[in-house]
């Protein structure tokens, strides 16, 4: 039987049970794709991050959810860069430090800012975006039992990816975002059908956005906070015209009572987006030895 050092991090906030929580492996190496998702079933969060060794980057990261592995996450990155600082794997540099990291998408940059009397800010830059399938507006809206007139008017509903697509579906108020109740057999129907991996239905305030994010089982249904996602939201914002500035903050977690925040910049013209930024900080809430046969 093999162990392994074993964290799990409340991401995208300073406050612990807050956010959304990752579990986060190290010195990894030695599992199996077929062990690793047994340990994120075991698990049953919305992702556990396996951290390896890279001949390409700084660090490398796997990343699993209960069902399957996917090629770019958020908060794991937020989860694991904050677990490998905690674990002294990382040297931290002035005000800033910048960590290349290898996940299965390709290779992204983190940069760790650090900031006298709060926690260390992690700041993800994701992939260049990619703009790709539109969903008919009555056909998504139905899935989660909102009409046409919940959705933002003259907007597609589209599919969005910095690494990992999903769906983008913009609301007109939050009110929307209450009132949301998903047909689970239609959005497994809906995600086979525009290639997909899962949904973030989002409205716009004053500071910045709301968002509600959701998946078919035998992943968590609802995730507390998802940086990817917000990453494509960002992305959509700006090109389509319904941000003046490319800069914001994210909130999520609300109808879960897991509130999380995150800093959105969009890097680029709206018609050629060179990448997102997503930053945020984490807690650790348990520390232990994962034990694997």
């Amino acid at each position: 039987m093999a162990s392994f050092p074993f964290f799990q991090v409340d991401a995208f906030t300073s406050k612990p049970l807050h956010g959304n929580p990752c579990a986060v492996v190290l010195d990894a190496d030695s599992l199996t794709s077929d062990q690793m998702q047994s340990v994120a079933r075991e698990q049953n969060l919305s992702e556990t991050a396996f951290i390896l060794h890279s001949d390409r980057a700084d660090v490398r990261a796997r990343y699993f959810t209960p069902a399957e592995e996917i090629p770019l996450a958020g908060h794991p990155t937020i989860a694991s860069i904050h677990t490998l600082i905690e674990a002294n794997r990382i040297a931290l540099t002035g005000e800033r430090t910048t960590i290349s990291l290898e996940l299965k998408a390709g290779i992204v940059s983190v940069d760790v800012v650090s900031a006298e009397g709060r926690s260390h800010e992690i700041v993800m830059t994701q992939l260049k975006p990619e703009f790709l399938s539109t969903v008919p507006r009555n056909k998504a809206a139905s899935v989660f039992g909102l009409s046409t007139e919940d959705l933002v008017t003259g907007k597609p509903v589209q599919v969005v990816s910095t690494g990992t697509p999903q769906l983008m579906v913009p609301v007109r108020e939050i009110d929307c975002l209450g009132r949301i109740q998903v047909d689970v057999d239609a959005l497994t129907q809906l995600r086979r059908e525009f290639l997909f991996f899962s949904v973030h239905l989002f409205a716009q305030i004053d500071s910045g956005t709301f968002a509600r994010h959701f998946a078919s089982p035998p992943d968590l249904f609802e995730d507390p906070f998802t940086g990817s996602a917000t990453g494509g939201m960002g992305a959509y914002l700006w090109h389509h015209g319904l941000i003046d500035v490319p800069d914001f903050l994210a909130f999520q977690g609300t109808w879960m009572q897991r509130p999380g925040q995150a800093r959105v910049r969009v890097l680029g013209p709206r018609d050629n987006i060179s990448a997102v930024q997503v930053g945020g900080e984490a807690v650790t809430v348990i520390v232990g030895t994962l034990h694997v046969s």
